[in-house]
């Protein structure tokens, strides 16, 4: 045995998101990849903005030699003036540069918080349908996972949240937009949410942490806006990053936010710059830091994400598909047609199309269906949706 027990289960269980993805490849040598449609995975097809790319060039056509040397843990003073500026603006709360850590993505800030505030056996809860990796980050810091399931709109159960919260609880991991479901928490829903944890911390003597991830937060549709958990829930920490509404997820970019209403605050973005030492991150790429600094109002064209989303929905509504229309993000999560979503996704593969299992992301029954994906993908992929699900009629 080369590797741990525990890696060896990790791996069986292991993310569908890759497993399916891998799966496209080995089909698109087999078949070619015109006829391959993989729907599987959140890789945003966009560019950056241009304005991007005008300020790369900008930074390598002046460049400053000191520029690649070591930096603060926390990341560039300047970038964080930048990123609280922009918090500042969007949230209506006033964060100033101390509140700010440049991460390497959403994944390293989450890291990062959950590294920072979890002591052996704490317990993290969060709400299906979720993120996969959430399970692997809380592991990874000794942390144990409590999992929330969520009604047929994918809104959290709130009463058995409240009589899950007990002297382990630590934090509570939301994600609204959410991947996969796309749905986006309503007002309502928070007020609810908060009233549940601020009588817990009474009870308990002692905060527990929202962590928000919020890589999503402005990708938004049919005018939607996006409530803030910071207007309803003091303890919160913010991890998001610049990989979906700028396109680069394989830049690493990413930032955590404290809420200014965090008592302690200096205690605990202490305990985070040394996480992100000691976990290895170290920094934010500082190329990225500085080039994304500038831009930060910037996003990709959220229409064509929307144009996208409404030719999905009309297309596998007049097939029969059971879905809730997402109101955020770029993912669709319809009903399985059967009742074992594993077994109808392998009938999709088999007519070339590649999505992803809800049991991946804590929800039976569903499959999540990306459509950050190019026009071809999704077109070509209607007929095969069309052969699956007429097979099982």
């Amino acid at each position: 045995m080369t590797i741990s027990k525990k890696m060896s289960e990790f791996l069986e269980q292991g993310s569908w998101i890759r497993r399916m993805f891998e799966d496209g490849i080995e089909l698109k040598k087999k078949f070619g990849p015109e006829n391959v449609f993989d729907l599987s995975l959140g890789n945003p097809i966009f560019s950056p903005p241009d304005v991007l790319y005008e300020e790369m060039k900008k930074l390598i056509e002046n460049p400053d030699k000191s520029a690649h040397r070591y930096m603060p843990n926390a990341g560039l003073d300047s970038t964080r003036e930048k990123v609280a500026e922009f918090l500042t603006a969007t949230t209506n709360h006033n964060f100033i540069t101390e509140n700010i850590l440049m991460t390497g993505g959403a994944g390293g800030a989450l890291n990062v918080a959950l590294k920072s505030i979890l002591d052996p056996g704490d317990e993290v809860i969060y709400f299906t349908p979720f993120f996969p990796e959430y399970y692997f980050y809380t592991d990874n810091h000794a942390g144990i996972s409590k999992i929330i399931d969520s009604n047929d709109e994918f809104i959290p159960d709130l009463e058995s949240f409240d009589n899950s919260i007990n002297n382990k609880t630590k934090a509570v991991i939301i994600n609204s937009p959410n991947n996969p479901s796309g749905v986006v928490y309503d007002k309502n829903f928070y007020q609810k949410f908060s009233k549940i944890l601020q009588k817990h911390e009474m009870i308990l003597g002692r905060e527990i942490f929202v962590i928000s991830d919020e890589p999503y937060r402005r990708i938004l549709f049919d005018g939607l806006e996006c409530p803030n958990i910071l207007d309803f829930h003091d303890n919160t920490i913010v991890a998001s990053s610049f990989s979906k509404d700028l396109a680069i997820p394989g830049e690493r970019i990413g930032y955590i936010g404290l809420s200014p209403k965090i008592k302690n605050k200096s205690l605990l973005m202490d305990g985070l710059v040394f996480s992100n030492r000691v976990l290895g991150f170290v920094n934010a790429p500082a190329f990225m830091q500085r080039a994304i600094s500038n831009i930060l109002f910037n996003t990709v064209d959220v229409d064509e994400y929307l144009t996208r989303r409404n030719y999905l929905c009309e297309e596998l509504l007049k097939l029969g598909y059971d879905f809730v229309k997402p109101k955020g993000a770029f993912y669709l999560f319809p009903k399985s047609p059967i009742e074992d979503d594993i077994s109808f996704t392998k009938i999709l593969k088999e007519n070339k199309v590649l999505v992803v299992p809800g049991s991946g992301f804590g929800k039976k029954g569903y499959f999540r269906i990306s459509f950050c994906v190019d026009w071809d993908s999704i077109k070509g992929s209607i007929s095969g949706f069309e052969r699956s699900i007429n097979s099982i009629s």
